[in-house]
Parts: structure tokens; C-alpha cells; sequence
């Protein structure tokens, strides 16, 4: 198809310029040699027209060799930075630990409390918990922790805070304060924010993996070789514990 267009800033003689192709057409535009209303005609066209008129006017030109290796870099880097970092067993170990000092502190108070109610000793308490630190292999030191008067409803409502801890925080936020401190959260395998149910199913699993501590603790050392990094409950809940998508880019500007 060949291109024509009239040069309005010649005064002599025939304007009409070309034959072009579209895209010498295009750089003419860009140029400033045709504007909005210079008239166009190509081959096939009746009459001459305004170049705003036609359908080549409103559409995007070709990219460049240099735009389109530009937008493969980009596309490639973005690719990169949302790549999914799961979380290995070390920082996840950190966590459960920055929260079991969490619900440490909050179990202290419970015991104080109930001690100023005359629920349970504290002093008996002290003694078991001195017992165990002499003699942490100790297989006699639960039940009597479970023989004291009270000790039984702690237990109880320990076990009721520590669900309602990680399935809440888990639900409504994706990350336990240690998660978040460490900037990692779960996620459902898809992608998806967990759901209540989902939480309080995970949360169920991961008293099956805390059971695995009998055998060496397996539940938990298998993120160490899984390519996703996943615990023995991850596998069952369908989950995923990865790094937060804001440090990751973090990292890729760094």
C-alpha cells in the first residue's frame, strides 16, 4: 500500500508528496511534518482525507528493536520478583520461636493470675519448672505438673490460647507476630489468602507434626529437603510459608 500526503508548506508546483509506507508516514508524524489535519490519501482510498481520520492514525506504531528488548528485560525482572522465596527451616524456626516466647509471657500471666485467685501454687509450680531444667529427660515431671491442684485448667485454657493465637493471626493477617517480624506470611498453594477454615485445619496438622518429635522431629526436617520448603503440615493443609513480596523486591534492588 502506498501512502501519499499533500505538503502544505510548499507554494509552488505539485504538494503531494510520497509514494511511503505507513511507517515513513508515522515518522513524518512524528516529525511534525503531518499533523492532525494534513490530508492523507493511499491506494484504495477514494478521496483524500485528514490523517486524524484514518485507522493507522489511532493505532500504536510498531515497537522498536530496542523498545522490544527493553520490554523482554522488564518482563523478565518482573518475572523474577514475583517468583515465590519460600521460607526455609531456619527462618521459620525463628519464628516459632519468637512466638512461643510470646505465648510464654502470656502464660506466665495466667499463672500469676490464677495464682493471686487461689487456683493453683505458684511455688509448687516453680519447683516442677527447677525440676525440669536440672533434669529435662525427666518422664515424671508432667504428670506430677498435672497432679497439681489447678494445673489441669491451665492446661485447658493454655491449649485454647495457643489455638486461637496462630489460627486468628494465621486467618486474618496470614503471618503470627513471628512471621511478621521475620517478613514471612502462609499462603494457601494457589496463591490465596487462607480462610478460617483452612487456618484452624492447619493449625490441627500441626499438632500431628509437633507429634513427629518422637521420631526425631521428621514433621519438620522434611523442609529441608522439599523443594517448596514445606512441613509435614503444609503438605496436608495445602499450604505454603513464603518470604513477603515487599522484601523480595527489596532484594532484587539491592
Amino acid at each position: 500500500m502506498k501512502w501519499f500526503y499533500i505538503d502544505t508548506s510548499i507554494t509552488d508546483g505539485d504538494r503531494r508528496q510520497g509514494p511511503y509506507s505507513i511507517d515513513e508516514i508515522r515518522d513524518f508524524v512524528n516529525e511534525g511534518k503531518i499533523k492532525d489535519e494534513t490530508l492523507v490519501w493511499h491506494t484504495g482510498e477514494a478521496n483524500w482525507k485528514a490523517w486524524k481520520d484514518f485507522p493507522e492514525a489511532s493505532e500504536p506504531p510498531e515497537p522498536t528493536e530496542e523498545e522490544l528488548l527493553k520490554q523482554t528485560i522488564e518482563t523478565l525482572l518482573q518475572s523474577k520478583m514475583n517468583r515465590k522465596r519460600y521460607a526455609g527451616f531456619f527462618v521459620r524456626a525463628n519464628a516459632f520461636i519468637i512466638d512461643n516466647i510470646i505465648l510464654s509471657i502470656v502464660g506466665a500471666l495466667f499463672l500469676y493470675v490464677m495464682s493471686l485467685a487461689g487456683m493453683l501454687d505458684l511455688n509448687a509450680v516453680s519447683e516442677i519448672v527447677n525440676q525440669y531444667i536440672d533434669n529435662p529427660g525427666s518422664t515424671d515431671l508432667v504428670s506430677k505438673a498435672l497432679d497439681l491442684p489447678g494445673m489441669s485448667t491451665f492446661f485447658t485454657i493454655w491449649s485454647i490460647v495457643q489455638a486461637i493465637y496462630f489460627i486468628v493471626f494465621h486467618a486474618v493477617w496470614g503471618a503470627t507476630p513471628g512471621k511478621k517480624l521475620l517478613r514471612i506470611h502462609v499462603e494457601m498453594a494457589n496463591g490465596e489468602k487462607l480462610s478460617w477454615a483452612f487456618s484452624f485445619f492447619r493449625f490441627v496438622a500441626s499438632i500431628v507434626t509437633q507429634a513427629t518429635l518422637i521420631f526425631y522431629g521428621l514433621g519438620y526436617l522434611i523442609v529441608l529437603i522439599d523443594p517448596q520448603k514445606r512441613a509435614l503440615h503444609d503438605f496436608v493443609a495445602q499450604t505454603r510459608v513464603v518470604h513477603n513480596a515487599i522484601e523480595q523486591k527489596e532484594k532484587k534492588e539491592v
